[in-house]
């Protein structure tokens, strides 16, 4: 088992990456000096049925109450927010109360923004359950969705600990095994050439990887993210080149409707886009064509969904959080793991954008 500690202004937390790691779960709560007074664990539906009975033997744990939410984004919505609060306030949660997410991305969205602003903000643990989330788990930024945009309602709120279990990952279906993978390449590119090159190698196969492949590819991006946190906790600099590829993906799951295009499928395709209009407006040194093979031979799609206009992409990415006074800013590459935040004409990423809805790719 790994630990990765990460480090920002307002806490530094341990996160705990392996076989077995949620049985370190059961201390963690136990030898907190500001003991909890009672603890609520949010999952979902899928989750639960698969593996709360595990979650329960092996961490011991009482007095927790239990709340089920949707599967998904459809996890992320007022509504599913509000229900949460209910169940918080009917089950006499207090200040010192803990809450536990158990589940992937949107259900660690859901629950930390749940603990951000319940009482003014409560402690709470991710317990991860999906290769996406590695990303989501660490650093603080929780949301819900809004009709008109991805993460729009949120807070920055660290957890106390993250226990990333890969035994948990052994019941996820192909496509949340690639929107996962997704955000581990996006690391690669924006940080470490070596990494992506080992990533290019080693992974041929989705569902051919072993564990030794998963804890060094997870591990590794999660010392990545806690680097960018570290230096840059509330996204006010270099945490934005964390936003490879979502300026288009978030666009791209806003206009399908959220959970018709899993994020990390629609990231990959907004890699793709990022990675050529890197080329044509930096001149960046890549060859997108043998990135874009790999991603298909590993059964990701790297052209927009039919029947998604670019005319309202390109209105969904003037919402995206980068956009200043209506100034649309994509996170480009330079080169390999020298990323850079670029203000993009409008009429230059129409065009672009129009093109590769239509070719799936650009030409010089």
């Amino acid at each position: 088992m790994q630990q990765v500690n990460i480090v920002a202004s307002t806490k530094t937390y341990p996160v705990y990456i392996g076989n077995g790691a949620i049985r370190q779960l059961r201390s963690i709560v136990q030898e907190t000096e500001d003991k909890y007074t009672s603890i609520m664990i949010i999952t979902d539906g899928t989750v639960a049925k698969h593996h709360l009975d595990s979650f329960y033997k092996h961490t011991g744990l009482e007095r927790i109450f239990e709340k089920i939410v949707p599967s998904g984004e459809k996890a992320k919505t007022f509504d599913v927010y509000q229900d949460c609060l209910t169940s918080a306030l009917e089950n006499k949660l207090d200040r010192k109360s803990l809450i536990i997410s158990f589940g992937g991305g949107a259900v660690g969205d859901l629950a930390g923004f749940v603990a951000a602003t319940y009482m003014r903000g409560i402690r709470f643990i991710q317990v991860p359950t999906t290769i996406l989330a590695h990303d989501s788990a660490v650093g603080g930024k929780v949301a819900i969705n809004h009709p008109l945009g991805k993460n729009m309602i949120g807070a920055f709120h660290q957890p106390e600990a993250v226990v990333y279990d890969l035994d948990f990952l052994q019941t996820l279906p192909e496509h949340e095994v690639r929107s996962g993978f997704a955000e581990v390449i996006k690391h690669s590119l924006i940080s470490d050439e070596n990494f992506y090159f080992w990533l290019k190698e080693e992974i041929y196969s989705l569902d051919k990887m072993n564990d030794s492949q998963l804890l060094e590819f997870l591990t590794k991006g999660i010392q990545i993210k806690g680097s960018v946190v570290a230096e840059d906790e509330r996204e006010t600099g270099i945490r934005a080149f964390l936003n490879f590829g979502h300026t288009l993906g978030h666009a791209i799951e806003a206009e399908a409707g959220y959970g018709k295009v899993t994020h990390g499928e629609a990231v990959a395709i907004g890699m793709v886009f990022a990675l050529q209009l890197s080329k044509q407006l930096l001149d960046l040194d890549f060859d997108v064509k043998a990135f874009t093979n790999w991603l298909n031979n590993l059964g990701y799609i790297t052209k927009i969904p039919a029947g998604l206009s670019s005319e309202q992409l390109l209105e969904r990415m003037k919402q995206d959080k980068k956009t200043v006074n209506g100034a649309i800013r994509f996170v480009l590459l330079e080169k390999l793991g020298v990323p850079s935040l670029k203000e993009v004409e409008e009429k230059v990423l129409r065009m672009n954008l129009m093109k590769f809805a239509e070719e799936g790719e650009l030409h010089d």
